[in-house]
């Protein structure tokens, strides 16, 4: 499954996110890693597999709920999500390294656990993308919901984002 971003939607699979073209701009940052920089050992699955620590910013402020997906879309097989996060408090400005959000909902990434599941790539070099998206509601969506039940739900609710995109290698 490839993602395909085309006048400010992601397709993913057969379901579509709208990213809000004329939303909020939101900022994702990392005290781990740069934009375009390599993500440390640390935070893949041959390190300690641990999330990074994020920074948000910009979230409007009439967001009900934030909502955090980390995938990869250079994997063999498509687009491979490794964390999911949903009804995040909209005044959340940091995730704290290998934790979530009080009150925020896990889904199940593709390595069939929930929670994150950090870089592993067969070969070569991978990007990252951590994406932020602020909604206009809360999701009702039960813990373990998987990346197609995510994006059906979040769809018409999106009104800003931000990504951060990093990279890590096979070793």
């Amino acid at each position: 499954m490839k993602s395909i971003i085309a006048a400010g939607c992601v397709f993913a699979a057969a379901t579509m996110v709208s990213l809000a073209g004329e939303g909020a701009k939101m900022k994702i940052t990392s005290p781990a890693f740069q934009e375009g920089g390599t993500i440390p050992e640390k935070f893949s699955k041959k390190g300690q597999n641990v999330s990074p620590g994020l920074r948000i910013e910009g979230a409007p402020p009439e967001a009900k709920s934030l909502v955090l997906i980390v995938d990869d879309p250079d994997a063999p097989g498509g687009l491979f999500t490794h964390w999911l996060l949903w009804n995040i408090n909209p005044k959340t400005t940091e995730i704290a390294q290998q934790s979530a959000p009080a009150g925020a909902v896990w889904g199940k990434n593709d390595f069939g656990d929930a929670g994150y599941g950090g870089p592993q790539p067969p070969s070569g070099t991978h990007r990252y993308f951590f994406k932020v998206f602020a909604l206009n509601a809360t999701l009702d969506l039960k813990s373990g919901a998987k990346r197609k039940e995510l994006d059906t739900a979040m769809k018409g609710h999106v009104i800003g984002q931000g990504q951060l995109m990093a990279k890590y290698s096979k070793k």
